[in-house]
């Protein structure tokens, strides 16, 4: 699917597919992390199984007032357990299979929220 946002950002994923994203002119096949202040890098976790809390610490870091789990291609639940960096600093967590978080994390940041999602390929 491809995307036309009508204020397009640095971070904007223009497009997608079952195991990768497009944002700007680069392909990205690897999880990544997106934040609508401009960061973007590799998330180290290719598998939803091999989740654990120090990825969402690291997502915690970005202080933003909401973070987009794309868990994939189906929809999968982390255990709040995993989530706590998040919950003490009261940064709200919405998990979606992956072409969903796409698509939510794209209007919540062109709304000029300040969003992040952290996205899974597999």
């Amino acid at each position: 699917m491809k995307f036309h946002p009508d204020i397009a950002s640095n971070n904007t994923i223009h497009g997608y597919g079952s195991d990768w994203i497009q944002v700007g002119d680069e392909k990205i096949t690897h999880s990544v992390v997106l934040s609508s202040r401009g960061e973007h890098f590799a998330w180290h976790c290719e598998r939803f199984e091999d989740l654990t809390a120090a990825h969402f610490e690291q997502l915690a870091r970005l202080q933003t007032e909401l973070v987009i789990f794309g868990s994939g291609d189906k929809l999968r639940f982390v255990s709040p357990a995993l989530t706590q960096a998040l919950i003490i600093q009261q940064i709200g967590l919405e998990t979606m299979d992956t072409p969903a978080a796409c698509r939510t994390y794209n209007v919540l940041a062109n709304e000029g929220r300040i969003v992040a999602c952290a996205l899974l390929m597999r």
